[in-house]
């Protein structure tokens, strides 16, 4: 609350909700966007290291982009980003395991797979259930770092009546709203 740009986390909510208002869309994306980081994660722990610590991760740009990930979502909202900083840590161990069992060469193998099906998961969600483009069409740096937290927020929302401070939900329903209403203005125009 009171914050601006891309800290303003009713507005960047907003903004992600928007592009996700069926139900089926949304479940499709609960499944497939955490496991996009990830898999992610695991390509990037490919990367070169700077440096190697003795509990075994390395600095490399998997742990620097689960950092920024990480910082980012405690910074939108301290209880909710404190867990995503978490599923960011668990994922960033997790995809250096994974990268040190299956190794380069049937790793992008699997990771290729993983990024196909996820992403392919999530166009069909857009195109056929939702009607809309993806938001990553419209502003790329904003979806990709707000989709897995995102679904974070759906998930606690929906499951535990989460909200980052009271009055959360029913601004953001309402600048959900306004956005639907002046996208559908813009393409009724495109169409006449």
């Amino acid at each position: 609350m009171g914050q601006t740009g891309l800290l303003d986390l009713e507005n960047q909510f907003a903004f992600y909700g928007a592009y996700h208002s069926n139900p089926t869309n949304i479940l499709i994306h609960t499944f497939f966007v955490w496991p996009i980081f990830y898999t992610a994660l695991v390509l990037l722990q490919f990367t070169p290291a700077l440096m190697s610590f003795s509990f075994g991760l390395k600095l490399n740009l998997a742990f620097v982009s689960a950092i920024v990930y990480a910082v980012y979502y405690v910074l939108l909202d301290k209880k909710a980003g404190s867990l995503g900083a978490v599923l960011c840590f668990l994922c960033l161990v997790g995809s250096d395991l994974l990268a040190s069992v299956l190794g380069f060469s049937l790793g992008w193998k699997v990771i290729l797979a993983s990024q196909l099906l996820c992403w392919t998961g999530q166009f069909i969600g857009h195109g056929v259930f939702e009607h809309r483009a993806p938001a990553l069409l419209d502003n790329l740096a904003q979806a990709f770092l707000m989709a897995p937290f995102f679904v974070l927020l759906e998930v606690l929302q929906h499951f535990f009546r989460y909200e980052p401070y009271p009055g959360f939900q029913e601004s953001v329903t309402k600048k959900i709203e306004a956005n639907m209403e002046e996208w559908k203005k813009k393409n009724h125009k495109k169409l006449t």
